[in-house]
């Protein structure tokens, strides 16, 4: 097949004949050094390396697809269960759709890391779906994320205890004084937050996270024309 030309290692000469002769471990450590479109290719390659890809993946990244993201990661997810990092920032036209962000709360139950970035079409509807794993969140980046409304990325947030990093630039219905209030009082463990253009964030919130977020470290406030300096 022309798509698996990159993966024709020299296998006969580490004595594999077949491809399901490879060792799990082996497979998984040159898929580490491979490139993320090469990975969803070897998932494919037969129904060894498949189980094995599902199974030892843990990290991957979408971003490389311009055309049916949305209907790629509703495949994948249910197979890919044990990824803690996905990266599915948008760079052209948006794809990813409110279904697709629900199929990755209900799947991907270990998901420590999630970048949603410039995704134009979403709406609350994946911050309720997000909330339901909210608890096992560490970084989230919804910059450029701009339907979101406070209420939703409230109901997220107030899940999230272990969250330490939070990109919410060009979310300026979401990021609101009030949504700045569930930060402070259940994002105990924030360091870095990004709000800038958030033209809603006023003195009120500011105050919030001083007071109920210690151990933030880096705060980007860019564009928030409300603050008056406290």
């Amino acid at each position: 097949m022309k798509e698996t030309e990159g993966l024709c290692f020299s296998f006969a000469n580490l004595g594999f004949s077949e491809w399901n002769d490879i060792p799990a471990e082996l497979l998984i450590g040159i898929l580490c050094l491979a490139d993320d479109r090469t990975v969803v290719v070897a998932s494919g390659v037969c129904r060894g390396w498949r189980d094995s890809v599902h199974r030892g993946i843990t990290r991957l990244s979408l971003s490389w697809c311009n055309k049916n993201m949305n209907s790629l990661v509703i495949s994948l997810v249910p197979k890919f269960t044990r990824l803690e990092k996905l990266i599915l920032r948008q760079t052209a036209t948006p794809q990813l759709e409110d279904d697709a962000v629900e199929a990755i709360s209900s799947h991907c139950r270990e998901l420590a890391e999630l970048d949603l970035s410039k995704s134009f079409n979403l709406r609350d509807r994946s911050l309720f779906a997000l909330s339901r794993r909210g608890r096992n969140l560490v970084v989230l980046n919804v910059s450029g994320c701009s339907e979101f409304g406070d209420a939703a990325l409230g109901r997220l947030l107030g899940s999230c205890r272990n969250l330490r990093s939070l990109n919410l630039c060009g979310c300026g219905k979401a990021a609101t004084d009030e949504a700045l209030k569930v930060i402070g009082s259940n994002c105990r463990e924030l360091q870095s937050l990004n709000l800038g253009w958030c033209d809603r964030v006023g003195d009120e919130g500011v105050k919030s996270l001083a007071d109920g977020c210690l151990d933030l470290r880096a705060i980007d406030l860019c564009g928030c024309i409300l603050i008056t300096g406290i």
